[in-house]
């Protein structure tokens, strides 16, 4: 008796499931460390996923956690489906959250009929900039976007700093911290007494978008299609390096536009940790949701979910705040390692005597 691996294709009905059986193994994989930390894994799993929706506030602050993951999840989502690598959607967005500063702190006595508008785009804008130079290296010069992109991520952070530490420094307290953006460019609250804004509508907004533009339009097609076979895609006689070079410039639009959503709807100014990681937290759920637009937004809420029960938790059961990090991270590698295996099976062979 022997066995070998061969490279079968998971049927349409089971493929769904990955995300949801990667969640079930991580959460049984991640026990182990919850027990190591003196707790239950099932009154932790309680605080993470059900307690923070058991009341209005923390309910709303998932969709509060949730609104820069539903723009990063779609901007990486939009560079992968296309073929092209983004892993510096971090950087455009703080592209983005600088462009927005700059243009917010000169709107004093501007209506928001145009102030949130233009931050909008110059948000945009930024992002598509700071994605540019990469993604001609990549279609120009066949330079690894991986690389170039991760490493503009540290480009842009000493920029900020950079700025926070120069003409952007507070003159009274010395805070290395810009100033406030003007009132009219601040994004008007969707429910009173809470944190939840207007960034949260844009970002439904683009899923919709995203999920229209990939899966009915002719650019859709020609973007899947480059992103399965690049080779395959220029002998059907689509030109590859523009349908790449759009897919990047989009990717970081939206990432800038998630840097606006952060400076416009939550802080107001800018800062050195406007985001914790949200760029590098999109890949998960670009990931999670299978490059697909539906399942990037149930990702987004289901990452938020984790991130406010991470603070319960911790407060509940005297774990580490980072062991929602750590549940993210080991998602991202289970559901990398389910979507591998779906293309292949285990079949057992008799041997001939």
């Amino acid at each position: 008796m022997s066995f070998k691996i061969e490279r079968i294709p998971a049927p349409l009905w089971a493929r769904p499931l990955i995300p949801l059986m990667a969640i079930v193994l991580t959460f049984v994989l991640t026990a182990t460390l919850i027990l190591l930390a003196n707790a239950n894994p099932l009154d932790a799993y309680y605080y993470f996923l059900i307690d923070p929706l058991s009341s209005r506030v923390s309910a709303i602050e998932v969709l509060v956690k949730a609104t820069p993951l539903l723009l990063t999840g779609a901007a990486v989502t939009f560079a992968f489906v296309g073929g092209y690598w983004n892993i510096g959607v971090e950087g455009q967005l703080y592209a983005g959250a600088t462009a927005a500063t700059a243009i917010g702190i000169h709107m004093q006595n501007v209506s928001a009929w145009i102030a949130i508008p233009l931050m909008l785009i110059g948000g945009f804008v930024a992002g598509m900039l700071w994605a540019l130079v990469p993604a001609l290296m990549k279609v120009k010069l066949a330079i690894d976007e991986v690389v170039t992109t991760l490493l503009l991520n540290s480009v842009a952070l000493f920029m900020v700093s950079a700025l926070l530490n120069g003409p952007w420094r507070n003159p009274i307290s010395q805070w290395p911290q810009s100033p406030d953006i003007a009132a009219t460019a601040i994004f008007p609250k969707l429910i009173p007494r809470s944190r939840l804004h207007l960034g949260f509508i844009l970002a439904l907004v683009i899923i919709v978008i995203l999920w229209f533009v990939l899966t009915k339009t002719a650019f859709g097609l020609k973007m899947r299609a480059v992103g399965l076979s690049p080779h395959a895609a220029q002998f059907a006689g689509i030109n590859v390096q523009q349908t790449m070079l759009i897919s990047a410039l989009v990717s970081g639009g939206i990432g800038g536009i998630a840097g606006v959503s952060e400076i416009a709807g939550i802080h107001y100014h800018l800062i050195d940790a406007i985001s914790p990681g949200y760029g590098y937290t999109g890949i998960i759920i670009a990931t999670l949701g299978t490059l697909n637009a539906w399942g990037v937004a149930l990702a987004a809420l289901f990452i938020g979910l984790i991130d406010t029960g991470a603070q319960t938790v911790s407060r509940a059961l005297g774990v580490p705040t980072y062991l929602g990090d750590v549940i993210q991270a080991a998602l991202l590698l289970v559901t990398l390692g389910m979507l591998l295996l779906q293309r292949y099976r285990i079949t057992r062979t008799r041997s001939e005597s």
